[in-house]
């Protein structure tokens, strides 16, 4: 179990699921502080969980890690405020906020007020959407000031949202965001394609439902639990001459292979048009 104090500066979606998964394997809440400018989620979060309300400076000052749980737009602005508080006794300090690289938080944290330059301990997320029901996938990059212990506390921090593991270069975070960032997403649409199409073929709306939903849970448990990739597991259930077969052999015709790498890379692409889009908006500031 966590044992050190733990500061959430964003009570978004995001914070609210690592506080409830963090609490519910044993972490206290007097041990949690939050920070945010909208009080009420603020008050709702710490009377579900007992977490310490704060403001962004006495929160930077109390605890051993900060978790940077803002849209990339603000973080520039909260990094600047807390930086001239932290440097005398530097916190860990892990950002789930999407696309920003480290060393724009690493510049934005570096104080004016003080003519040393610390070297910030910093853990980069990418969590996906599905760490709202604790079944998140969630990529994580340290830099070089991050020691061992850290590494461990950023990752069970992470580990109560879901599946966590550590990249080599921060550069596979623009991937990650493709894939496991928007995954999510292309799942959706696709339960939402084959929902459509059950009700095409005369299914009702909620029998769709349903059967796909429920198909969609079942396909992913079984490739979760299984030693067999899922391209083994599909010729698996793809009897020769069947029905399945007529439905892959139509699917692989338009492609679909082909237009998944192609939306990927796309996303990837608009991973890093952002990030540098952040880190321009942020000299201008």
């Amino acid at each position: 179990m966590i044992n050190k104090k733990i500061g959430f500066i964003g009570s978004g979606n995001m914070a609210y699921s690592l506080i409830g998964g963090l609490t519910s394997t044993g972490v206290l809440g007097q041990n949690i502080w939050i920070s945010d400018p909208n009080t009420e989620k603020m008050t709702s979060i710490a009377s579900q969980f007992g977490v310490h309300i704060s403001n962004n400076i006495e929160l930077a000052q109390t605890v051993d890690i900060i978790i940077l749980a803002v849209k990339p737009q603000q973080l520039a602005q909260v990094c600047r405020e807390i930086a001239s508080v932290i440097d005398d006794n530097p916190p860990l300090i892990v950002s789930i906020a999407a696309g920003v690289r480290i060393k724009d938080i690493e510049q934005w944290l570096h104080s004016e007020d003080h003519n040393k330059t610390i070297s910030h301990a910093l853990v980069r997320c990418m969590p996906n959407t599905p760490a709202l029901v604790q079944s998140g996938a969630t990529a994580l990059f340290a830099n070089e000031q991050v020691n061992d212990e850290q590494k461990t506390l950023a990752e069970s921090i992470l580990r109560a949202a879901g599946l966590t593991l550590w990249l080599d270069k921060e550069s596979d975070m623009d991937a990650v965001t493709a894939l496991s960032g928007s995954g999510p997403a292309y799942f959706f649409l696709v339960i939402d394609a084959m929902e459509k199409a059950g009700v095409q073929l005369g299914l009702t709306e909620n029998t769709a439902h349903l059967l796909a939903m429920q198909t969609a849970f079942g396909a992913a448990k079984m490739a979760l639990e299984s030693d067999d990739s899922p391209e083994l597991l599909r010729k698996k259930v793809t009897s020769p001459a069947g029905t399945t077969e007529a439905a892959i052999r139509i699917l692989q015709e338009g492609e679909l292979e082909a237009l998944f790498a192609k939306a990927m890379l796309g996303a990837k692409k608009r991973s890093i048009e952002l990030a540098e889009m952040v880190a321009h908006e942020s000299l201008n500031h």
